[in-house]
């Protein structure tokens, strides 16, 4: 008789269906717990960096890199070409205004200075001819002005008389009419003899006056070729150091060439690039400060070049309280440059953080200080040392500002 067999309810190949199944369902919860960012990482304490929020006076600035250059400098340019005859300075002399630097060589110029002087010296000798032989014909018409004023008298004199004597009869009438007509005659004379010298006079001043206007211009002409040959002696034109001196001896320079500049080193300016990004908010009268053995000293903006080149343009600073001892032209100083007035503000520390996380989030630190957990913050101005916090934390609170390149999309860090 046979033995009816019961059923297995679990076969072996059920069991592997579920448990793989079971498999499959881990590893789903598994990324699905991965994906909502509840994940933790073990971090030691050493290897970050814990700042605490707090409030304070907070002003934005930004770094800025200045060279120390002198107040001003005056360039050296050739004001005429030539050969470069004599060095009388070397480079870096201090120079006294005045004082030749190098000398050069013309033929050129020099042959038309010549040439000019020998006009000027024509011009005058026959400016002096010409006086002369105007002055001898005023003598002329002068004597013969007097000639006739002499007739002219005579002439008078014989008629008044001949008239006397014609009334009275006892001349005839042919030696009246006579002595009447030559007193007439001298008297035209006279009269023509005097237009005659006011006409001369007149051409005498004009003739005088065109040649001393031209003897005028030429002597100023030569003037100005004397101090183009003077030119090719190069002198300081103000007291200060020379630099950046180009020339030797035997060297041709073209006209307009830059030989070397003076440094007027009675004070100092400071010129500092700054980003592009700012230009807007660049004005003269702006503060920066910068630390120099071990004191803090004050700049201000006086002038600013709004020509921008590689994404930087550049603005002068003076010194506002003097200039440091020991301070050398040349020298870089690192500058931070106020960009508001100072103001109260809830701060947090610069730090790597940033730039992993933009100023989105920040890593805060629990009550406990076991923990850290992200936290939402959004951040204002910054400066050298500190962001502005606008929300998300408060003062008291600690955070984590150091970088966060190895913490990936970690949601939690467990502090040891």
């Amino acid at each position: 008789m046979d033995i009816p067999l019961k059923k297995k309810r679990f076969t072996p190949k059920k069991i592997a269906i579920i448990a793989g199944s079971g498999l499959i369902l881990a590893l789903i919860l598994f990324v699905t717990f991965s994906s909502t960012g509840n994940s933790k990482l073990n971090v030691e304490k050493e290897r970050i960096t814990i700042s605490e929020v707090k409030k304070g006076n907070f002003q934005e600035n930004i770094p800025v890199n200045g060279v120390v250059l002198p107040i001003s400098t005056i360039y050296l340019d050739a004001m005429e070409g030539g050969r470069v005859e004599e060095k009388f300075v070397e480079d870096g002399t201090m120079m006294k205004k005045g004082e030749p630097i190098i000398r050069l060589s013309n033929t050129d110029l020099e042959l038309s200075l010549v040439n000019q002087e020998t006009q000027v010296y024509n011009l005058l000798t026959q400016m002096q001819i010409s006086q002369n032989a105007a002055r001898q014909n005023t003598i002329i018409k002068r004597n013969n002005l007097t000639d006739v004023e002499n007739n002219l008298i005579e002439g008078k004199r014989k008629y008044e008389l001949n008239k006397n004597l014609y009334e009275k009869g006892a001349v005839g009438r042919q030696d009246y009419m006579e002595s009447e007509n030559n007193y007439n005659y001298q008297k035209e004379k006279y009269q023509l003899a005097n237009e005659v010298m006011a006409q001369d006079s007149l051409s005498s001043k004009q003739e005088s006056q065109q040649a001393r206007e031209s003897y005028e211009r030429t002597r100023k002409a030569l003037e100005l070729m004397r101090r183009k040959v003077g030119d090719l002696v190069v002198k300081a034109p103000v007291d200060g150091q020379l630099t950046a001196l180009d020339a030797e001896i035997g060297q041709s320079k073209q006209k307009g060439e830059r030989l070397g500049q003076i440094d007027v080193i009675s004070g100092y300016k400071v010129r500092a690039e700054i980003d592009e990004h700012y230009i807007s908010r660049i004005f003269n009268g702006q503060r920066g400060t910068f630390t120099f053995n071990g004191k803090d000293y004050d700049l201000e903006i006086r002038k600013v070049y709004t020509q921008v080149s590689n994404g930087r343009f550049q603005v002068d600073m003076h010194f506002v309280d003097g200039v440091p001892e020991n301070i050398r032209r040349g020298q870089s100083l690192q500058i931070k440059l106020a960009l508001s007035q100072e103001k109260e503000a809830v701060l947090v520390s610069k730090g790597g953080f940033f730039q992993q996380t933009g100023g989105n989030w920040i890593f805060k630190l629990s009550d406990d200080g076991e923990t850290a957990y992200r936290t939402p913050i959004r951040l204002g101005s910054q400066n050298t040392e500190y962001y502005e916090v606008l929300e998300g934390i408060e003062p008291g609170d600690k955070v984590i500002t150091s970088s966060y390149s190895n913490f990936g999309d970690i949601e939690e860090l467990v502090l040891d």
